[in-house]
Parts: structure tokens; C-alpha cells; sequence
């Protein structure tokens, strides 16, 4: 450990951007930072996981330390190294965040001890319990049964089976069960990428088209009601035979310019 005047000088020469000032003091406190990771080695979490979160709250703490007011860096790295490994043990225990401000943590920290000793979980809380936790972290006695609930069970595998307490069958796992047939954002995306080319592709195709006979095609394929040939020659001046013809030809124009270009594609 290094003295306080050493401590002092190390830190501003750390604050002034030298690595191997900064080295110096995160080293010389890792026994610090090993001794508070031992009051959490009942989380489950291996102790080289424990120490290695407090080490980054140890970096936070020797980049953030002010030596001119007068306080040591093990003093003032404490709570940066205790946040950091308090943060890990409930991120790592849960995917579902059930703490986000440090006295959330702090509690939930607290109830997963007293829940692991407890036969009943939490339903073993006493109400006399839960109310002095509730007052000690300034929260209602409902919301501390409510997390003490919810950290009493692991989380569930959406990929376990899960059996059917009836006939005994087991169903397939919930995350099948949840599978839904909508198109992901991914393929969404590609099949109106798909479209809008499709569409970028008739409509120059149809501009190739003489004049009559993309009237004649907009009447029969683009309006809401399709007219008959009979309606068409009318509006034109042709017999509906002639029309009937015309439609054929506009039609083997755009399938012949249209099917290199839709190769492979279901428009």
C-alpha cells in the first residue's frame, strides 16, 4: 500500500494523463478490491468474476479521485468498487432488470439473502420484516413483497418443454409456442425493397408502350372497375375486336421486357 504523500502524487500525475502513474495506484489497491468482493461471494458468482467488476470500479474511482480534498483513494474508491460488483451480481442474476438505482440494488441484494435462508422463500418475510426494510430503503411494504417474489424464482428457458400436467404430454418449448408467422423488421424491409422494384420495373416497361395501348391496358388492368372491350372502342374509336388485339400485343411487349427482369421473382 502506498503511503498518502505517494498516493497524492501518483494521483495527480495520474489526472494529468500518465498510464503508468494510474497503474501504479489500481494495483497497489487490488487487495482492497478483493477484500470487499469477499462479502458478496455467496451471489453465486465466481470471486475472480466479483474481482474483476470491482477492479473496473477501482478504474472508475482512480480516474474520478481529486487528491486535494484531503481524502484517501481506498476511501473514496469504496463505493465506486461496492457499485460496480452490486451491479454485476443482479445484472448476471436475472436477464429481466429488477433494480436500476443504486438503493434498488442495494435491497434487492438484501432480499436475496434473507429469501435464500428463509424455508418458504419470501412468502417466510414477516410483516414486521418487510416493513422495517421498506422504511430502511424508503419504499412501500408491497413493493419490497413484490421484488421479494420476483427474486425468489430463476429464470425460465424458452426453451424447455413444457409438460402438460392433464394427459401428461409435453408441449413444445414456449418459445415455439410464441413463434409468430409475421415477417420479421429484416424481411419486411426486403420484400418492400422487393415491391418497389417490381413497381420501378413495370412502370418502364409500360412507358415503352404506345400511347393507345396504355390506355387500353390502364382500362382493363389499373382502374377499380375493369372496363370490357366494348366500353374501350367506344372512348377510341375502334371495334372491340381491334381492341382485343391491341391489349394482346401491349401484353406480349410488357412479357417480353418484363421476364429477364422478374427472373426468379413472385411479384
Amino acid at each position: 500500500m502506498l503511503d498518502r504523500e505517494e498516493e497524492q502524487r501518483l494521483a495527480r500525475e495520474s489526472g494529468a494523463g500518465d498510464t503508468d502513474a494510474a497503474r501504479r495506484l489500481v494495483s497497489s489497491h487490488l487487495r482492497f478490491v478483493i477484500r470487499i468482493a469477499r462479502h458478496y461471494r455467496n451471489s453465486g458468482l465466481p470471486m475472480s468474476d466479483l474481482v474483476q467488476e470491482g477492479t473496473v470500479g477501482l478504474i472508475q474511482a482512480v480516474r474520478r479521485f481529486n487528491p486535494d480534498r484531503g481524502v484517501r483513494l481506498s476511501t473514496y474508491a469504496m463505493w465506486w468498487i461496492r457499485a460496480a460488483i452490486q451491479d454485476h451480481v443482479v445484472r448476471s442474476w436475472s436477464i429481466v432488470r429488477v433494480g436500476t438505482t443504486t438503493t434498488q440494488k442495494a435491497l434487492v441484494l438484501r432480499l436475496r439473502r434473507m429469501t435464500a435462508e428463509l424455508v418458504n422463500g419470501a412468502e417466510g418475510l414477516s410483516d414486521e420484516i418487510v416493513a422495517r426494510l421498506a422504511a430502511s430503503f424508503g419504499t412501500t411494504a408491497s413493493e419490497v413483497l413484490a421484488l421479494a417474489r420476483r427474486i425468489s424464482g430463476a429464470d425460465e428457458s424458452l426453451d424447455r418443454p413444457i409438460a402438460d400436467d392433464d394427459d401428461g404430454r409435453v408441449r413444445p418449448p414456449l418459445g415455439e409456442c410464441m413463434a409468430s408467422d409475421t415477417p420479421t423488421p429484416e424481411e419486411a424491409l426486403a420484400e418492400k425493397g422487393e415491391w418497389r422494384l417490381v413497381r420501378e420495373t413495370i412502370a418502364k416497361a409500360f412507358a415503352l408502350l404506345p400511347p393507345r395501348e396504355q390506355f387500353i391496358i390502364r382500362k382493363r388492368y389499373f382502374e377499380d372497375v375493369r372496363q370490357t372491350f366494348d366500353a374501350i372502342g367506344v372512348e377510341i374509336g375502334l371495334s372491340k375486336d381491334r381492341v382485343r388485339q391491341l391489349e394482346a400485343a401491349a401484353l406480349a411487349k410488357l412479357r417480353e421486357v418484363l421476364s429477364p427482369a422478374l427472373a426468379g421473382r413472385n411479384p
